[in-house]
């Protein structure tokens, strides 16, 4: 069997080599910059990659109307994050659409080249209404959005240098997640999507869906988080230690997403697996409360956002997964689905109360997360309080 199909039918290539890259690099020079943010240059990574295709740049205005209000590209094909790059009122002014634009990187090094087709207003209320379900600052998609210019900049772009090689061992472009899937011949390959650590919930419906394909991608987000989330290098250091005791070296994957968190919830739940069908992924894992934040979605919002599209818009196969624990009466690993147990037999852990064992040096229970894995957590909060006690 061969691999699915990337959205759109066609893997994006949007990094120029060779004669056209110097040639950029020099007409760079002459053109007007902007300095992008750390979630532009992650989308920038991601258009040029080719894993946000079909896009080949930022949303023009018809596409960023229709993804905002219909989760649909201008063409009709599904896509449900507006991927956009704003700028200012004073930065605007120094802008012609239809001539190119050189955009840097937050450390000054020239990135990429815009090839500017529209500049156009839109209105950040009906966006965050529309995209995240609210219109409160205290969401930080809503305060991301918030933030933004009052501007929108549409065109293709073209990359002229990496982005980033942080976390360079894993950062592995869809190209390469396909050639590397092929190459162990796997053609069902399933995607777990995680900002967070995995504990023995996650595992379980790894391991639940790793029994029905060849092999398991997990895909952290090594982009942009909120400030409470759990540093990106702590995260794969956890990821590697539990991938390296429990799971089956040659039927499992781990490769980092440079992607922002938009922590859009529903939406960004098709988002996400829209990507991984474009790093070659045939199905997705959906849990509970996919991207979500705070209180904005309902438990399984995500999953019923995902069910609004037919099987062969979306071209990849979520798989649904209820709340999962372990579960003192089963003696083992069960989820609501299956367990008829009362909630006093599971075991249940705050994210606050894991903190605080972590912190005081204790390794949760072990029917709640691996100890291998707490003890990279609880390495990272001694490193972490050292520092602060020295300021």
């Amino acid at each position: 069997m061969s691999l699915i199909q990337p959205h759109g039918g066609k893997l994006v290539n949007r990094q120029l080599t060779g004669d056209a890259r110097e040639a950029a690099i020099k007409q760079a020079a002459t053109l007007p910059r902007l300095t992008l943010n750390a979630r532009a240059e992650a989308d920038l990574e991601l258009l040029a990659n080719g894993a946000f295709s079909p896009l080949e740049g930022f949303l023009n205005e018809a596409d960023y109307q229709r993804v905002r209000d219909e989760r649909r590209l201008a063409n009709g094909l599904v896509w449900s994050i507006p991927v956009t790059l704003s700028v200012t009122a004073d930065e605007r002014k120094s802008l012609t659409a239809g001539k190119d634009v050189a955009l840097y990187a937050r450390d000054n090094r020239l990135l990429a080249l815009l090839h500017l087709e529209e500049i156009y207003g839109y209105d950040k209320q009906v966006e965050a209404e529309q995209v995240y379900k609210t219109t409160e600052d205290k969401h930080p998609g809503v305060a991301a959005l918030y933030a933004q210019g009052e501007f929108l900049l549409g065109g293709k772009i073209s990359l002229v240098n990496e982005v980033s090689t942080a976390f360079a061992q894993y950062r592995f472009s869809p190209a390469q997640t396909r050639e590397l899937f092929e190459k162990n011949g796997w053609s069902r390959i399933v995607a777990f999507q995680t900002r967070n650590p995995v504990h023995r919930a996650h595992e379980y419906i790894q391991k639940c869906a790793l029994e029905t394909v060849d092999a398991l991608l997990l895909h952290p987000i090594v982009g942009e988080t909120k400030g409470d989330d759990i540093p990106a290098d702590v995260r794969i250091k956890a990821y590697e230690a539990i991938l390296s005791n429990y799971y089956p070296a040659n039927r499992t994957q781990l490769a980092a997403l440079p992607a922002a968190m938009r922590y859009a919830g529903p939406r960004e739940a098709v988002f996400h697996a829209l990507i991984r069908k474009n790093y070659g992924c045939s199905h997705f894992i959906v849990g509970r409360d996919h991207a979500g934040v705070g209180n904005y979605y309902g438990t399984y919002d995500a999953q019923n956002a995902l069910r609004d599209f037919t099987a062969e818009e979306l071209g990849i196969t979520p798989l649904f997964f209820d709340n999962t624990f372990y579960c003192k009466r089963c003696d083992g690993m069960a989820s609501l689905k299956t367990c008829p147990h009362d909630a006093a037999e599971h075991v249940s852990l705050s994210g606050t109360r894991v903190r605080e064992m972590l912190v005081a040096g204790e390794i949760p229970p072990i029917e709640f997360t691996r100890p291998e894995v707490a003890q990279v957590l609880i390495d990272a909060y001694r490193v972490q309080a050292k520092a602060a006690a020295a300021h």
